[in-house]
């Protein structure tokens, strides 16, 4: 018996839909559930409702879940940090045109970033500050998700291939247990247009999830990683359950989940509440 959800909680919508599909149906608080033995093409009935519609894998048990891992920019919050910071260097349409091209996965994550980061040389540090406070917001239904997440005792991340000083900032501001990112050199109050250590690409965030596993004792069967562009690819891969959200076409086609109109707290729906 297949199970798919529908993340709305207008009645008359779940009413067709189970009509549409020959569906037993079941309100949930948040959301509605389908039981159906049909292969039914969640595609069609998302171009149909206008709503996200999403089948929960068999193997997935939510009792079992105990590490949420998500990327930053564009997932956990609303602005690509580079991008915004290249806003205060009059640089914003060169970078998000290479960031754009890195996430859609036409182009080598860690020259990208090389080539992002250069064109910020000589920025003032303080400049970070002015994107965090003033443009950064954490995406609706971010702060509920983690806080439903903390209450169940689960731990939660965020990796990026982005910077520590949101990452980390992030992190103490909405209650993550652990961060993530590339990190800035800077001398004399300024950005030297490089990264210091190891690039954060798609490999090490895999890595960073096998990292936490261990550190935690949990297998990555327990984990549900999301992201929404090419550089989330490969940790979305090894985490038990994968969501695209808002996500480029590369990463909703392969992803297990894909939120595409609602906001993080959708997330919620997949743990029966």
């Amino acid at each position: 018996m297949k199970t798919i959800i529908l993340h709305s909680q207008d009645l008359a919508v779940a009413k067709l839909v189970a009509q549409h599909i020959d569906a037993d149906i079941q309100q949930k608080r948040t959301h509605f559930r389908f039981s159906t033995q049909k292969n039914i093409d969640l595609n069609t009935l998302r171009e149909r409702f206008k709503l996200d519609f999403n089948l929960i894998p068999e193997n997935f048990l939510t009792d079992k879940v105990a590490l949420f891992v998500s990327d930053m920019d564009s997932t956990l919050i609303n602005i690509e940090c580079i991008d915004e910071i290249a806003d205060f260097a009059n640089l914003k349409p060169q970078v998000a045109a290479i960031t754009e091209k890195a996430m859609r996965g036409e182009l080598d994550f860690d020259s990208s970033l090389s080539e992002r980061v250069a064109l910020l040389k000589g920025l003032e540090v303080a400049t970070l500050e002015k994107v965090y406070t003033q443009k950064l917001q954490v995406n609706p239904g971010g702060q509920e998700l983690i806080n439903f997440l903390s209450g169940r005792n689960i731990k939660s991340a965020v990796v990026s291939g982005g910077f520590t000083y949101f990452t980390d900032r992030l992190a103490a501001d909405i209650g993550l247990d652990y961060s993530r990112a590339n990190t800035l050199a800077e001398s004399n109050g300024c950005l030297t247009g490089v990264t210091q250590g190891a690039v954060i690409n798609a490999n090490a965030k895999a890595d960073f999830i096998h990292e936490l596993c261990e550190l935690n004792s949990i297998s990555t069967k327990q984990v549900i990683a999301i992201g929404d562009g090419a550089n989330d690819l490969e940790m979305m891969k090894v985490a038990g359950l994968s969501v695209a959200y808002h996500a480029k076409p590369i990463v909703a086609q392969q992803a297990d989940i894909a939120i595409n109109v609602g906001g993080l707290d959708k997330i919620i729906d997949l743990f029966d509440t």
